[in-house]
């Protein structure tokens, strides 16, 4: 069982960053493949981005692409999401997913079997 805790999250205005952190307890991370995804209410789960598996691959959405980094510290067994320039678009709760299965970062969320609570984020303009 892993459990997954996000943080970070916040107001900002457009234009700035925020970083994202998740922090796995339960079970040691460094063979998962650990991925971002948003939602807006009314919306459906969004990928944002993801990292991991067996070759440490990187996946990122269109929409972020060039803005925002994922990055690891499995020492600390904790993942994070550089995110810069942000838009107002970018509002949304994000949230952090986990699964020891998958080979490579994936951008479905049925994919993934453990999911933390969501950190708001809100990007005013």
């Amino acid at each position: 069982q892993v459990q997954l805790v996000e943080s970070g999250g916040g107001w900002v205005q457009a234009g700035g960053p925020l970083r994202l952190s998740c922090a796995a307890s339960g079970r040691t991370c460094s063979t998962y493949v650990m991925g971002w995804f948003r939602q807006a209410p009314g919306k459906e789960r969004e990928f944002v981005c993801a990292i991991g598996g067996g070759f440490g691959s990187i996946s990122y959405a269109d929409s972020v692409q060039g803005r925002v980094t994922i990055s690891s510290d499995y020492a600390k067994n904790t993942v994070y999401l550089q995110m810069d320039s942000l838009k107002p678009e970018d509002t949304d709760v994000y949230y952090c997913a986990a699964d020891p299965r998958l080979n490579s970062a994936s951008r479905y969320a049925s994919r993934y079997n453990y999911w933390g609570q969501g950190t708001q984020v809100t990007v005013s303009s």
